[in-house]
C-alpha cells in the first residue's frame, strides 16, 4: 500500500563520513555487577561503566572550563545525557546508567529491532488474538480487529500515536510478543545496552522492566541509521484510515507552551504513572548533531520533559566543540570486534575530579526545521548534502569513528 497522500514528513538523507577507528574497550570490562532490575528511589552508588568510569558515578558530570557554558540550573529530571550523535562522545550527564522504567522510549528498540524485517507494502489482517495484551489505558492508534492494514500504516501508529495496539500487532506479525521480547532483549546486548531488561514491547509498565538515559540513546543512534526509522520518526503528521493523527512529541510538532525546536527531527517521547515522562530527541544545529535523552521530571508541569530537554539541546550546541567528554556512547559488539584497536579512550582520560555538580538536579551541514508541510500531499523536496553511505552489507553496522546521520530537511509552512 502506498504512503498516504497527505502524509506530512521531514525526511532525512544521509550524508558521508570519514572512516574512523572506533574507540572501543572490552565489554566486560565497562560493565558493573549486574544491577537489580527494580528502580530504586536514590540512583545507586555503583552503576554500569559501559562507556566510561565518569557515566558509572551518581550525579552530573560535565567537565566545566573557560569558554564552557554553565549547565541550566533548573533540571529536575532522575537522569539525563547529552551526545554528539555523530562522534558518540558524551558531553555531560546525570545518574546516565540508573535502570528505570522506560515508558514508550523502549519503543525505539522496538522498532530497530523489528522495522526492519517486514517491507512497507505488506499488509495485515488484524485478528482479535493480535491485540490480546494491551494494557489498560495504554496509549492506542486505533487499530480495528478485522480491518486489514500495511506495514507503513502501523509503523506511523507507532511513531506518531505511540499505538500500543500497534506494535502488539507488528509483535504478533513477527511471531508474537514473546518472541518479539527476546528479540529486542538480545539487539539490546548486541548494541551492548546492558542495562536494559525488555518485558513488554511497547514500553508499558511491567514488573522488572526498565532501561538507562544511556541506553535509550544507543537505541535512537543505532535506529536512526536505518532511513525508514528516520522518516517515521520525523514524521509530523499523517492519515491514519479516515483520520488525521499528530505527533506526540511536542519538540516536532509543538504545544501551546512548546515551541517546535529548531534543527529538531526525531525521536521518541514516552509517558506512564511508574516512569513519569520519558523522551529522547535528535537536533541539528550548525553541522553538529546532537542526542538528548531525559527521564522523569521531577517537576510535574505540563511538558516539563520537552522543556528541560530544550534546555539541554541549547546548552550542547554552546558546548560542543569546547568541553571536553565525559564518556563516550559504545558501538555495537559487531562493529567493535572487527574494528582497529584504538588508543586510550578518550572518557577513560578525565579526572572524576573536573565533574560539577556532582549529585545534583541537575554530518555534515544540514538544514533547520522551521514549520509544516504544504497541503494536497505534495511531497517535500530533497537536497543531498554531497557525499557517499558507506555500508557493511547484510545489514551490519557501520564501522567508523563517526557515525553518518541524516540531513534534516525544512518543513514548509502550509499556505
Amino acid at each position: 500500500m502506498p504512503a498516504p497522500n497527505t502524509t506530512v514528513r521531514r525526511s532525512l538523507l544521509v550524508t558521508s563520513a570519514t572512516l574512523l577507528s572506533l574507540s572501543v574497550t572490552a565489554p566486560a570490562a565497562l560493565a558493573a555487577p549486574t544491577p537489580s532490575t527494580s528502580p530504586t528511589a536514590t540512583p545507586p552508588a555503583r552503576m554500569s561503566t559501559v562507556g566510561g568510569a565518569r557515566l558509572g558515578m551518581p550525579g552530573t558530570q560535565v567537565n566545566l572550563a573557560p569558554g564552557v557554558p554553565v549547565l541550566p540550573k533548573d533540571l529536575t529530571a532522575r537522569s539525563w545525557i547529552v551526545s554528539d550523535a555523530e562522534s558518540g562522545e558524551v558531553l555531560a550527564a546525570h545518574n546516565a546508567h540508573w535502570r528505570l522504567p522506560p515508558a514508550s522510549t523502549l519503543k525505539m528498540l522496538f522498532a530497530d529491532t523489528v522495522l526492519p524485517r517486514f517491507p512497507r507494502s505488506a499488509e495485515h489482517k488484524v485478528a482479535a488474538s493480535d491485540l490480546k495484551g494491551v494494557g489498560v489505558g495504554s496509549s492506542v492508534v486505533g487499530i480495528k480487529e478485522g480491518a486489514t492494514y500495511s506495514v507503513h500504516d502501523l509503523w506511523l501508529g507507532v511513531f506518531l500515536r505511540s499505538g500500543n495496539d500497534a506494535v502488539h500487532v507488528l509483535s504478533q506479525m513477527n511471531g508474537g510478543v514473546e518472541q518479539t521480547v527476546q528479540d529486542m532483549q538480545d539487539h539490546a546486548e548486541e548494541l551492548q545496552a546492558l542495562d536494559t531488561n525488555v518485558v513488554s514491547p511497547d514500553g508499558y509498565d511491567a514488573p522488572g522492566q526498565v532501561s538507562s538515559a544511556y541506553d535509550l540513546t544507543l537505541f535512537a543512534r543505532s535506529g536512526l541509521q536505518k532511513k525508514d526509522f528516520r522518516d517515521y520518526c520525523s514524521t509530523v503528521s499523517a492519515t491514519f484510515g479516515s483520520a488525521e493523527i499528530r505527533n506526540t512529541n511536542r519538540l516536532l510538532s509543538g504545544d501551546t507552551d512548546v515551541p517546535v525546536y529548531q534543527g529538531i527531527a526525531g525521536v521518541k517521547n514516552g509517558n506512564t504513572t511508574h516512569a513519569g515522562a520519558t523522551f529522547t530527541g535528535v537536533a541539528e544545529r550548525n553541522g553538529k548533531v546532537l542526542l538528548v535523552t531525559v527521564m522523569n521530571p521531577e517537576k510535574h508541569e505540563h511538558n516539563e520533559v520537552y522543556k528541560e530537554t530544550a534546555k539541554l539541546f541549547d546548552w550542547g550546541f554552546q558546548a560542543v566543540g569546547k568541553v571536553n567528554a565525559v564518556g563516550e556512547l559504545v558501538p555495537p559488539k559487531s562493529a567493535s570486534s572487527t574494528a582497529p584497536q584504538p588508543g586510550p579512550s578518550t572518557s577513560a582520560a578525565q579526572d572524576p575530579g573536573q565533574a560539577a555538580g556532582t549529585g545534583g538536579p541537575g554530518s555534515k551541514p544540514v538544514a533547520s526545521a522551521t514549520a509544516a508541510s504544504g497541503s494536497g500531499g505534495v511531497g517535500i523536496a530533497l537536497a543531498v548534502a554531497g557525499g557517499l553511505l558507506v555500508l557493511l552489507g547484510g545489514g551490519a553496522f557501520l564501522v567508523n569513528r563517526r557515525w553518518p546521520l541524516p540531513d534534516l530537511m525544512r518543513r514548509r509552512a502550509r499556505p
